[in-house]
């Protein structure tokens, strides 16, 4: 490996470390992540000196790399970014990075028309887009919901590195249900987006139900390379085929679920289906549709259809038409209460 590549990654493995503000991180910390980020890659020990990662630190504050990090060290021992938010990552594009991007997505819009790239069209699209708009100094004309105050994405990279190496975690966890955090390891199989927030789909232990783990309650993230790897042949697709969402309630089988759309939605349920076992099944007079899905519920189900508001009437089954009707009779009563206050 070039002298070039070494250095990228320790500037990238720092750049993590102090992105983790729930941690004390000393100059030997560091140089433990470097050099463990270096074997990980190299597959050899790859021992780093003291004044390596000193220099490191000095040419990620500087102006030559264009980081400019705004690291300082704190009680004489501790290195943090003086900014909380800050990493190399958001560093804007060179000239020649641009230029670079330009020729690949160029290259890759050859093969557009090939089966192997129909799932990433959209996203060459959006890079090209993002590319112009860099280059000419105008704004993009492609926008995606985004949620920039969203925590835990910085984990990505890491997790997505820990699945395809078959790495051993070790999570610091914050449920929004539990008072404390808890530790405990965890066997990544999948990462998975859903509503603009991600998640992690794995397992504990061999003899316990897949979890899903939200990136945003994530506290810190540790390996633990002693533990073999849970080696099981999970199928993403075949997992949430009768699912909308992450939550799959194990135990439960697919429900028929039919529903009425008024007029008003019906144009919106027929050209964006809210799953893909959605069939019409009628067509009314005044425009409204009945339609069914053939899925489990779940929390996030329920959020969607709640969302339509009195656009939407669950008809079947009686016990989830009941649940719905009380969850929206106990909402009504908040208005009420509004109502009689003086």
């Amino acid at each position: 490996m070039s002298q070039n590549k070494n250095a990228l990654i320790r500037y990238k493995t720092i750049d993590k470390c102090l992105q983790n503000k729930y941690r004390q991180w000393t100059l030997e910390d560091l140089i433990e992540c470097c050099s463990q980020a270096l074997e990980e890659y190299e597959g050899r020990e790859n021992p780093i000196s003291k004044r390596t990662i000193q220099m490191d630190i000095q040419l990620m504050r500087s102006e030559k790399l264009g980081y400019n990090a705004p690291i300082v060290v704190y009680d004489k021992k501790y290195y943090k970014y003086e900014d909380e938010d800050f990493t190399i990552t958001d560093i804007p594009l060179t000239e020649t990075d641009m230029n670079v991007l330009t020729e690949t997505v160029s290259m890759l819009k050859q093969f557009k028309d090939f089966s192997l790239f129909n799932d990433v069209s959209d996203i060459l699209q959006r890079l090209e887009d993002k590319i112009y708009a860099e280059k000419s100094h105008t704004k993009p004309v492609i926008y995606l919901d985004k949620n920039e105050k969203l925590k835990g994405l910085h984990y990505l990279d890491e997790i997505y590195q820990a699945i395809i190496k078959k790495m051993v975690l070790i999570i610091t966890y914050k449920s929004f249900k539990s008072r404390d955090e808890t530790k405990f390891h965890f066997h990544p199989f999948i990462l998975k987006e859903f509503n603009n927030r991600w998640f992690l789909i794995g397992k504990k232990k061999k003899s316990q139900p897949i979890t899903n783990l939200a990136l945003d309650r994530i506290i810190s993230i540790d390996y633990d390379f002693n533990l073999p790897y849970l080696e099981e042949d999970f199928d993403a697709e075949s997992y949430y085929k009768n699912v909308i969402g992450v939550t799959v309630n194990s135990g439960l089988q697919p429900r028929r679920i039919e529903l009425w759309i008024d007029a008003e939605n019906a144009p919106y349920v027929l050209t964006k289906p809210l799953h893909p076992t959605q069939r019409l099944i009628q067509e009314n007079e005044d425009k409204s549709i009945i339609v069914h899905l053939f899925i489990i519920p779940n929390y996030e189900m329920e959020r969607l259809l709640l969302g339509f508001g009195c656009g939407i009437e669950i008809l079947r089954p009686e016990g989830f038409r009941k649940r719905m009707k009380e969850i929206l009779q106990k909402a009504l009563t908040k208005y009420d209460e509004q109502d009689s206050m003086p």
